[in-house]
């Protein structure tokens, strides 16, 4: 069976501190959004400075002035930044970051890049952006052109784990698996003390994670299916330094770093990748609202031979 983990990304910053996006009466407005790219808000956890959503399709996170919204599968996210414009006007917008990474089924899907980025310019004119290159693992990057500019300390750390290890695989697709199975396989007492946690176990297989802390999150989506094995962790607290230990417990065959204002990036993942990983493309570049996103990829050599995967045989059904 095959799902298309990966996500899409959206970020939106207000202009004003008119609107408190916490406030209460905004919470029909939250599922009717999610409504637009086809997902549904399945629970949620909230303190007095984040309000975190589990959906259907990964997560959305809401602060007083910004929200961060992730949807995979074939959800169109970009329906749902437009229904946000719509709401609240462009001109309580700051900035708008839209990110999409590579699927594995990309024909699957129903809009590209350069769709969503054209829905994107009729409300905000931005800049696009193509971090890797086509034929690896890559993503592309929309922002806002004008003149907002990012504080330094505005930190994001993307880890995206590809082709997870069998023990990993077999470990997150039994099914008497509980979300406390998980979260300790993950070690995630570990990274995240203290957080209040919101997770589910999807049917038949599948994970996702919320957790908060103060202004501080952290999401992570499994997608553990073996041929298409896909585990993203996103968060504002530091991956970089978790890296071995997230390596260590998923051994995936590549996985790709991507952050955002982490200025001695290229310093910390020399001294916290594992030695077996092989870096295959870094790509730096200051963006014209301020971010310094930099992007990593990695990968483990093949040293021997494996069987192909079969994708479709006469008289049976499409197999991924």
């Amino acid at each position: 069976m095959f799902f298309e983990g990966s996500e899409k990304k959206a970020e939106i910053i207000l202009s004003s501190n008119k609107i408190n996006l916490l406030d209460d009466t905004y919470n029909d407005f939250w599922a009717e959004m999610v409504e637009k790219c086809h997902a549904q808000i399945l629970s949620s956890t909230t303190n007095d400075r984040c309000k975190a959503f589990l959906l259907s399709e990964s997560s959305l996170f809401v602060w007083s002035d910004r929200l961060l919204i992730l949807t995979c599968g074939t959800t169109r996210l970009v329906k749902a930044v437009e229904y946000f414009l719509q709401k609240f006007g462009t001109d309580a917008v700051e900035q708008v970051i839209y990110q999409r990474k590579n699927e594995y089924f990309s024909h699957k899907q129903h809009s590209n890049i350069l769709d969503d980025v054209a829905l994107l310019n009729e409300y905000v004119p931005g800049s696009t952006f193509r971090f890797g290159e086509l034929d690896s693992h890559h993503g592309y990057l929309f922002s806002v052109d004008n003149d907002f500019r990012s504080q330094d300390s505005d930190r994001t750390y993307e880890l995206l784990a590809y082709q997870i290890g069998r023990e990993a695989s077999t470990k997150l697709t039994d099914p008497s698996l509980s979300c406390a199975d998980v979260f300790e396989f993950l070690e995630l007492d570990e990274i995240i003390p203290g957080f209040q946690v919101d997770d589910f176990l999807f049917e038949p297989f599948g994970y996702s994670l919320n957790a908060i802390k103060g202004d501080d999150y952290l999401t992570i989506h499994i997608t553990p299916q073996a041929n298409s094995s896909y585990v993203s962790f996103e968060s504002s607290v530091d991956l970089i330094e978790h890296a071995p230990r997230i390596l260590r417990v998923l051994r995936p065959a590549s996985f790709d770093l991507m952050t955002y204002n982490d200025f001695d990036f290229a310093d910390r993942i020399s001294e916290m990748i594992p030695a077996e990983y092989v870096s295959k493309e870094l790509v730096s570049y200051k963006m014209p609202s301020g971010y310094d996103v930099k992007f990593a990829s990695f990968l483990r050599p093949q040293t021997k031979f494996t069987e192909p995967t079969k994708v479709f045989a006469q008289g049976e059904d499409y197999v991924l």
